[in-house]
C-alpha cells in the first residue's frame, strides 16, 4: 500500500510541476516581444486584435484592394445572410470546442481531453461586424499593405479547401446571425491553442506579438497602452 501511495504521490507531484512550469513558461514567453521584421510601405490599413476574454480573433476590413473576404466567406453562409458589414473577425480553434461549448458551463471532460491532446479537428470561425469599437479587449493597430497581405496569406493557408473553396461546416451552433464555421488545417492542443494561431499570424505580419502564447492576455499585453 505504501508503494502505491508513493507512486501516486510522484505522479501528482509530476503533474503539479508540469502545470507550474507550463504557466510560468507561457506567462514569460507570451510577454517577451517576438522579433519584428521591417515594415515595407505606409501603415494605411487599420486592423484589430480582439478577445472575448479567452479566445482571440483578428478583425480585418471586409473588403479593400487586396482582399474581399465576402468572396471567400459568403454572407449567404451566415444565418442572417445580410450585407452592409464593414469588418470580419477571423479566429481558429478546436472544432469540438467551437460547436459543443458555447459557454464554459457546457464544457465536457471529453471535449477538453480531445482538445488538450490534439486529437480533434480544427475550424475557422468568422464573424461579420458593422462596426468595431476599441475597449479593454479590443485594440486597433495600423499596418501596411505588405503586412496585410501576410495576414491574408496566413489565414488562407490555415483553411481546408475543396476545389479552392472554403468548406463550410454545416451546423446550427452559430453564436449569432452573422457568423459561420469553416474546415481548417491543424490540430488544437495545450501547446498550440487558438491564441497561438493568432500570435503566429501577428508574428508573420510583423505586428506586436509574444514569442509563444496560448492565452489571450499575453497577446493583448503588447497592445495595451
Amino acid at each position: 500500500m505504501k508503494r502505491v501511495l508513493k507512486v501516486i504521490g510522484y505522479i501528482f507531484l509530476g503533474l503539479l510541476s508540469f502545470c507550474v512550469l507550463y504557466i510560468v513558461a507561457e506567462y514569460c514567453l507570451s510577454r517577451i516581444p517576438a522579433a519584428q521584421k521591417e515594415v515595407v510601405g505606409e501603415r494605411t490599413i487599420q486592423v484589430f486584435v480582439q478577445s472575448n476574454g479567452v479566445h482571440t480573433d483578428l478583425v480585418l476590413p471586409v473588403m479593400n484592394e487586396d482582399m474581399d473576404w465576402a468572396q471567400l466567406f459568403p454572407y449567404k453562409n451566415t444565418v442572417g445572410k445580410g450585407e452592409g458589414y464593414q469588418y470580419i473577425g477571423i479566429g481558429w480553434g478546436d472544432k469540438g470546442f467551437y460547436l459543443d461549448t458555447p459557454e464554459w458551463k457546457d464544457l465536457k471532460v471529453s471535449t477538453a481531453f480531445v482538445a488538450a491532446f490534439g486529437l480533434g479537428e480544427s475550424a475557422i470561425h468568422v464573424t461579420y461586424y458593422k462596426a468595431i469599437r476599441e475597449d479593454e479587449l479590443c485594440f486597433a493597430y495600423q499596418i501596411s499593405r505588405s503586412q496585410y497581405r501576410d495576414l491574408v496569406q496566413y489565414i488562407e493557408e490555415s483553411l481546408d479547401r475543396n476545389q479552392n473553396e472554403a468548406i463550410l461546416v454545416k451546423t446550427d451552433a452559430q453564436y449569432g446571425d452573422a457568423d459561420a464555421f469553416y474546415e481548417a488545417k491543424g490540430a488544437y492542443s495545450m501547446f498550440y491553442s487558438c491564441n497561438t494561431w493568432t500570435n503566429s499570424a501577428l508574428k508573420k505580419a510583423g505586428m506586436p506579438a509574444g514569442i509563444w502564447a496560448t492565452l489571450d492576455k499575453g497577446i493583448l499585453s503588447h497592445y495595451k497602452k
